[in-house]
């Protein structure tokens, strides 16, 4: 069973929706078994770093999932500021991240940006970095919706698996072993945001 993290942040009921037309069902929790017991997890999260950081430090949960993915090696996906989430600081606020991926999260330089306006809002094409089994047979010009102020900078490239360019070349995915991160929302993102779950929901 895919568990979605219910800790007080992200859009769960619409990544919930979009995993079951994936053919996946899923649940939400905050219960410490269902995690022990889970196949998978993933990782939402909408709005300000800190207050994300915050939120799941506060539920207790973060001791169980960091040995569920670090140490049972549970495939986990974060999405948006849950992507975020796992690096090691972001400057958007002061609370240390998960830094179960080398790196941090820088905000859009501005003075690269042209006459683009921050945040980066719309459908973004993609490129994969990689190959993965995230991205398996992703193709057809993959497009993704974005809404975002900040993006991540692993430390290594090797971790990159989707960049994406505004204004400049970003990271829009990234991928280090069991670990899965996507900046953008699958669920508001139609065709292509279901194959994503769905390649998550079959790893």
């Amino acid at each position: 069973m895919i568990r979605i993290l219910n800790y007080g942040v992200g859009n769960l009921a619409s990544v919930q929706n979009m995993l079951k037309k994936a053919g996946f069902e899923s649940a939400l929790t905050t219960n410490p078994d269902d995690i022990l017991n889970s196949d998978k997890i993933i990782l939402p999260g909408i709005g300000a770093f800190d207050h994300c950081m915050n939120q799941f430090n506060a539920s207790g949960l973060r001791p169980l999932v960091t040995k569920r993915v670090t140490e049972d090696k549970t495939p986990l996906l974060g999405i948006c500021v849950g992507l975020q989430m796992l690096m090691e600081s972001s400057e958007e606020g002061v609370e240390e991240g998960l830094g179960w991926i080398k790196g941090k999260t820088v905000k859009f330089q501005k003075e690269r940006m042209g006459n683009l306006k921050i945040p980066h809002m719309g459908w973004t094409d993609v490129n994969q970095a990689k190959s993965s089994p995230l991205t398996s047979d992703l193709n057809d010009g993959p497009r993704f919706y974005f809404v975002h102020s900040y993006h991540v900078k692993p430390d290594s490239p090797e971790d990159n698996l989707l960049t994406a360019e505004y204004g400049y070349r970003f990271t829009a995915a990234v991928q280090r072993d069991n670990i899965y991160g996507v900046q953008f929302h699958p669920e508001k993102s139609h065709k292509y945001g279901m194959k994503i779950l769905g390649n998550f929901g079959r790893i």
